[in-house]
């Protein structure tokens, strides 16, 4: 599995928001230039992040881009999701193992699964507070 090249810019774009002070603004070419994401792009994964609560945006002099809430209230997992949607290691831990010709069956299906539940969960509990601040996520 991957993540998509725009949910990295996305993750990159939170994190460098996060880097600022508190109710601090940047200008989207400002995080393009400094993150190294082409400004077209980064509007469009801008306008997204918005929708899903997790940035906001002001226009003019004083305008820019902000977190729509601390760093330690944004995991990866949200970032990621707001642009890629759900995330699924094989399809068949999305569709209850129906497009699996073994079914409930399948031997590997709950490998998956647990694989899945593993990985959402590092990426639900990592915060870009603990990212900013080097900190590994939270260990079971």
């Amino acid at each position: 599995m991957q993540i998509t090249r725009q949910a990295d810019y996305a993750v990159r774009a939170v994190h460098y928001l996060a880097g600022l002070g508190a109710d601090q603004r940047a200008a989207t070419s400002q995080i393009a230039q400094e993150q190294r994401i082409p400004p077209s792009f980064l509007a469009k994964i801008v306008s997204q992040l918005s929708v899903a609560g997790l940035l906001q945006t002001s226009r003019g002099a004083r305008g820019g881009v902000s977190l729509a809430r601390t760093p330690e209230e944004i995991s990866l997992l949200e970032v990621v999701e707001a642009i890629d949607g759900p995330i699924y290691l094989n399809e068949c831990v999305a569709d209850k193992g129906t497009s699996c010709v073994f079914g409930e069956d399948c031997p590997m299906r709950p490998v998956w699964c647990e694989a899945q539940a593993k990985l959402v969960e590092i990426l639900k509990s990592t915060t870009f507070n603990h990212v900013n601040h080097k900190e590994l996520a939270p260990a079971d």
